[in-house]
């Protein structure tokens, strides 16, 4: 039986061309692989399959998920510098609508630049734990501990075992 006949047998596929465009969407917005076989009604090793098979739908989830994360990052660096940005306020004043433009500032947040650094530059910023210990002559430490288990009699510890 040749590779042609087994694909013909079977259930056919739910995959189609507009597929490769809808999950590019999905992943923009932040879909993982079992969120797009949900909405695709399929299991997720059918998302597998169908980036293996479908080279236009592979790059589609590429691409989708890539500028998803490309402005979570942008985000990220944002809030560990500190940005600002136009806004408006809107208030009643001797019932007037007065409209009043403002620039809202955002001090630089010390957890975003924390995390930005640990991650590009983990070997500048990584938590360093140093377990090792060095004896009297510079070498290692070397320690023994002896665990002594003791049966107590029925009477110290109210009869359990």
């Amino acid at each position: 039986m040749t590779r042609e006949t087994k694909a013909r047998r079977g259930r056919p596929t739910a995959y189609r061309e507009e597929c490769a465009e809808q999950a590019r969407k999905l992943c923009r917005l932040g879909a993982t692989d079992v969120e797009l076989a949900d909405f695709f009604e399929v299991n997720a090793r059918t998302i597998n399959r169908w980036k293996a098979e479908h080279q236009e739908f592979c790059q589609s989830l590429k691409a989708g998920k890539a500028a998803a994360d490309a402005e979570v990052a942008d985000r990220l660096y944002q809030r560990a510098l500190g940005y600002s940005h136009p806004a408006v306020k809107i208030m009643s004043i001797a019932n007037q609508v007065v409209r009043e433009d403002y620039t809202e500032h955002y001090p630089p947040d010390t957890t975003a630049a924390i995390f930005w650094l640990k991650n590009r530059r983990p070997d500048l910023w990584r938590d360093r734990i140093d377990n090792t210990h060095s004896g009297p002559n510079g070498g290692p430490i070397q320690a023994r501990i002896t665990v002594e288990f003791v049966r107590t009699s029925k009477h110290e510890d109210n009869g359990a075992i």
